[in-house]
């Protein structure tokens, strides 16, 4: 071989391994994000308990950018990526409402409040000024003004432990109704024991609150979607019917839940919008609950969503609070949507300068911030800088990504200021002498109250400590959630090899129990009504037994059991049938 063919070689070679190294590091660096979506969630206050507060969500694609509106914000954000939102304060909307409904028409934005608030447009939501075009007011409450491929729009609207969801058109000229209100669905808890009240789906005596209205056309079918059975619990979720027409007849689909979230760290997964990315993808942004000061303290969660081939809406929120690849980077694969980091700090020991003491409603231990429940935290003593949080891993492990959830005890809603927000650094060791920072927020003026940071690089740790630099809301340096992800080395969990069935008198009841699999750290049942459609799941972090309440009767249901560690998972390849 001569020179010149050598060196032509030698390029090429380079070539390849340069785009070989390319490649794989354009796959390490797709984007992820973790639920709750990270924003700065609105301080209320009432009758002195601060809370955060966002729900009843609705995002829209317009003008190639994403258009989220919530419950009670002092206006509404946008994006390029649904990664990185930025706020509008607008000029002429009522922003002290709840379920606002936003839609696109002729290409303008409508907004339409409900509670005899109107209906506003604009063609420039950045700028921000709207202008009111109908005093129209109803008085209905979560509405959702859905527009026909045929023009023709249609309000629906209902919340209420009483009364039907109801329709009525609307006149797209004068945004006046046309015609009678229709009544559509209300509860039938006999039936649907997800629309059961309370976090297990127990309380009997209770009526469900029916609300939430929301609509997609898919296929020439229309899905009305409603949520049950209150938005304080963990078992508040989506359901469907569906008909030929867009003001009925509906039929229950019985796969519902369709969103459905009752376990895991950020739980619920009702009231919320079901829309397409710019590459054609469904994706549902639900409504989460913590509900511990308030009832309404709420976030908002966000999950791939696709159509099957028979028509079945599926919301994947199979642990969908970890982290999972952000919209525009991946095709929607039930259980390909993530890179399958684990979670490490999971139950792991802790350490912390300080702890705040007990009060008669709740304890702010240490373990609070690796238990996996939002619902509980550990506080500091005070918000001083210095204040510190530090897990060990039990193993040196690959560090990907680290989600912070603070939990703002005993902040002021009054002492917060614009342009506040936690400001903190993350330091990570492999032996506790020599530490490096991986995150560092000490300077940031940002407001990032679930903060994720996907590393530019994987680390190697086993231990992380996070460390106050500043609080805002004169607040307390407090975490609900210190949530490390990536891989740890080890067996994966074994398999799930035997559980049984109770086919209880009530068919919206199953009880199922299974024999304990090696290295496994918890469970995960999934269910489904078909043998290869296993959407829904809870997650057993203590014991080997779970109820289910949420069944709808006359229906056959599918289950196997998934084992899980900080290592990966191993899937269940048995499936038996509640019948």
């Amino acid at each position: 071989m001569n020179l010149i063919n050598r060196v032509f070689l030698t390029v090429v070679l380079a070539c390849l391994i340069h785009f070989s190294a390319l490649a794989q590091t354009n796959k390490i660096a797709v984007k992820t994000f973790c639920n709750p979506v990270n924003l700065p969630y609105n301080f209320q206050s009432d009758g002195g308990i601060t809370r955060r507060e966002a729900a009843d969500p609705t995002i829209v694609l317009y003008k190639n950018k994403y258009w989220l509106f919530a419950s009670k914000q002092k206006g509404y954000w946008f994006s390029d990526d649904m990664i990185s939102w930025h706020f509008v304060k607008p000029e002429g909307l009522p922003l002290d409402v709840y379920a606002p409904s936003i839609t696109v028409i002729n290409n303008k934005l409508y907004f339409f409040g409900g509670n005899n608030t109107g209906a506003f447009t604009t063609d420039d939501p950045a700028v921000g000024k709207w202008r009111n075009i109908s005093r129209y007011a109803p008085g209905c409450t979560d509405p959702y003004l859905f527009k026909d491929t045929d023009g023709k729009l249609y309000l629906y609207n209902g919340c209420s432990d009483k009364d039907s969801l109801q329709v009525v058109q609307i006149d797209a000229q004068a945004f006046l109704p046309i015609g009678r209100h229709f009544k559509l669905i209300n509860s039938n808890t006999s039936q649907h024991g997800w629309e059961v009240p309370g976090d297990e789906n127990l309380d009997f005596n209770a009526r469900p609150w029916i609300e939430g209205s929301y609509m997609n056309k898919i296929g020439g079918k229309y899905y009305l979607q409603y949520s049950a059975p209150g938005t304080q619990f963990k078992t508040y979720g989506d359901g469907v019917y569906v008909s030929d027409k867009p003001a009925g007849l509906f039929v229950y689909a019985n796969y519902s839940p369709f969103s459905f979230k009752p376990t895991g760290f950020i739980t619920g997964a009702g009231h919320s919008s079901t829309f397409t990315d710019k590459q054609g993808e469904y994706w549902h942004i639900a409504t989460g609950t913590i509900s511990v000061r308030h009832m309404f303290e709420r976030r908002l969660v966000l999950y791939p969503t696709f159509v099957t081939a028979d028509g079945q809406l599926v919301t994947d929120t199979y642990l969908g609070d970890y982290p999972q690849y952000a919209p525009g980077t991946t095709k929607h694969s039930l259980m390909k949507k993530s890179p399958k980091w684990m979670l490490l700090s999971y139950n792991k020991k802790a350490t912390a300068s300080s702890a705040l003491g007990a009060n008669e409603k709740q304890t702010f231990d240490i373990a609070n911030a690796f238990d996996e429940d939002i619902r509980t935290w550990w506080s500091a003593a005070t918000g001083n800088a210095g204040e510190w949080l530090q897990v060990d891993l039990d193993k040196i492990s690959t560090v990907n990504a680290v989600q912070v959830n603070f939990a703002d005890q005993d902040a002021k809603a009054d002492a917060f200021m614009p342009g506040d927000g936690y400001r903190y650094i993350v330091e990570a060791s492999v032996d506790k002498k020599v530490w490096h920072t991986i995150i560092n927020h000490k300077n940031d003026g940002r407001d990032a109250p679930h903060d994720y940071t996907q590393l530019n690089k994987p680390v190697q740790a086993r231990y992380l400590r996070i460390i106050n630099v500043h609080c805002p809301a004169q607040g307390l340096f407090s975490i609900s959630g210190l949530r490390v992800f990536g891989k740890a080395p080890g067996p994966l969990p074994g398999k799930v090899k035997q559980f049984t069935i109770d086919h209880n008198t009530d068919e919206r009841t199953v009880h199922i129990k299974w024999t304990a699999s090696s290295n496994a750290e918890f469970y995960i049942v999934r269910y489904g009504v078909g043998i290869n459609k296993l959407y829904s799941s809870y997650q057993v972090y203590r014991g080997t037994q779970l109820d289910i309440n949420a069944l709808n009767s006359n229906t056959k249901y599918y289950f196997t059991i998934d084992a899980v560690n900080a290592a990966g998972i191993t899937f269940g390849t048995r499936v038996s049938t509640n019948q």
